[in-house]
């Protein structure tokens, strides 16, 4: 058994990726039906993570070209935004953070900052 390596399936187009997994489940039946007349367990071991590295790279880049579709959309679903903390993702923007009430702006130029002179 060969172990498929994820780095060459990244290469690879949808429709040969999907040609891959069908062998690669084709291979863990047979061996599956081989396990029951008395087979080797490391190769069954091996032909599940096969099938697991192609699903990977398929759902990779799958996902890697619907950020690149939402990119400069308005809305983005919520399992492709950004994770970081639920705090974080409910602090306010930067423009926000900079907004001004009108009682503070009109305080802020009829009482601007004094500056001094200090002596040294």
């Amino acid at each position: 058994m060969v172990k498929v390596k994820a780095h060459e399936l990244r290469n690879k187009n949808k429709a040969e990726l999907l040609k891959v997994l069908e062998e690669q489940k084709q291979q863990l039946a047979n061996l599956r039906v081989q396990k029951v007349a008395g087979g080797r367990q490391q190769e069954l071991g091996e032909a599940r993570k096969n099938v697991a590295r192609v699903l990977t790279v398929i759902n990779q880049t799958q996902r890697e070209q619907l950020r690149l579709f939402y990119q400069k959309k308005r809305f983005v679903p919520l399992d492709l935004r950004v994770k970081k903390t639920r705090a974080m993702r409910r602090a306010l923007t930067p423009f926000e953070k900079s907004k001004k009430t009108l009682r503070q702006q009109k305080k802020l130029i009829h009482f601007p900052l004094r500056k001094y002179a200090v002596k040294a």
